[in-house]
């Protein structure tokens, strides 16, 4: 129970206050950041590296708003900040979920094409459709996200074909397999920064 006295859903995991909104939410949508030996502020995707993290929400304009003062505050020193700290992330989450796409592959939990998906959701193995963000309309509208399931549509046909081993990739989807939940979260955090 919380402090006023409501149940507090554990299943999210831990959670921090990001720098610049001072909300209190769930790791899964904020970007942790350390500082380096260098004292230059470094993204953390994967949470591991080592000192003390510096929270951050998953949007470009809290990114930014965090490059002009907030890192030196959080980090109770002067700081240097990357010009590219946001694109930096960006690039780190987007190899994040075609890491996790093509894991999910490997183990036959994902397929890519449009009558693979299409099977897939007609014979409910499908919990999320992802569809590229460059595909055509027309084609896109003819899928929907599974009932109950998560649709993610902001990665382009190129960066979705480095997950499936191809040169393009328009359609996928994830089954409800392992990686489906890890694979959403970290799009979430990357829809933050495109939406």
């Amino acid at each position: 129970m919380t402090r006023g006295g409501a149940d507090k859903d554990r299943s999210d995991g831990p959670e921090r206050k990001c720098i610049v909104t001072g909300e209190v939410q769930p790791a899964s949508g904020l970007v942790r950041f350390v500082v380096g030996p260098d004292d230059t502020i470094v993204p953390d995707i994967l949470e591991k590296l080592p000192g003390r993290g510096i929270w951050v929400k998953a949007d470009r304009d809290a990114l930014n708003e965090a490059s002009k003062k907030h890192f030196a505050r959080a980090a109770r020193k002067p700081v240097k900040v990357p010009d590219d700290l946001v694109g930096q992330v960006e690039t780190a989450l987007v190899g994040r979920v075609t890491s996790l796409l093509a894991m999910a592959r490997k183990s036959g939990d994902a397929v890519a094409g449009y009558e693979k998906v299409k099977d897939w959701l007609g014979k409910d193995y499908a919990d999320v459709l992802v569809q590229a963000s460059d595909g055509s309309e027309r084609g896109k509208n003819k899928l929907s996200t599974p009932y109950g399931g998560t649709f993610i549509g902001w990665l382009t046909a190129d960066e979705l074909g480095l997950a499936f081993g191809r040169e393009t990739v328009i359609h996928a989807a994830l089954g409800t397999g392992g990686l489906s939940k890890r694979v959403v979260e970290e799009a979430a955090r990357l829809k933050g920064l495109r939406g």
